[in-house]
């Protein structure tokens, strides 16, 4: 069915923003072939940037919502790449994630998560990919999460 995705997607009871606007000098996606890259989605949420730095003032709990709200504006950037037609997602490729945290935090994974576990509740056994989870010394405007993915389309 055509809308399956945003039928999910209302029944979690998200909805998607519009597509954030690049903050520099790039694209928030290049589509090539089947793929669509998608630029690193920050942190944020209707009141602002989530900021913080895992390890330090923020539990893993925080990084886990500010990774999921990375992973909406990922879904919208993926919504505005495919003319606003969901249902051309054949898969979620791959997930880096990139967390603001300290150098002896190690649990980048666990926040992580929170996008990873958003796909797959959204796009079922499609949403299922590779990812990465790294640590990052800081991250644009102090956020706490980065996430940027690969869609295969079709």
């Amino acid at each position: 069915m055509p809308d399956t995705y945003e039928k999910r997607l209302a029944e979690l009871g998200i909805t998607l923003p519009e597509a954030p606007a690049p903050a520099a000098n790039y694209v928030p996606w290049v589509i090539a072939g089947d793929l669509v890259f998608v630029s690193g989605q920050i942190s944020a949420d209707e009141s602002g940037f989530i900021c913080g730095k895992l390890g330090a003032d923020m539990e893993v709990e925080a990084g886990v919502v500010a990774a999921r709200s990375c992973a909406i504006s990922l879904i919208a950037q993926l919504r505005a790449a495919c003319g606003g037609d969901l249902s051309r997602l054949k898969r979620v490729v791959k997930l880096t994630g990139f967390v603001n945290s300290t150098s002896d935090f190690t649990d980048q994974p666990k926040v992580i998560n929170g996008a990873s576990d958003l796909m797959v509740e959204v796009f079922g056994e499609a949403g299922r990919h590779s990812r990465a989870a790294v640590s990052a010394a800081s991250l644009p405007f102090g956020v706490a999460v980065e996430i940027e993915a690969v869609f295969e389309i079709g």
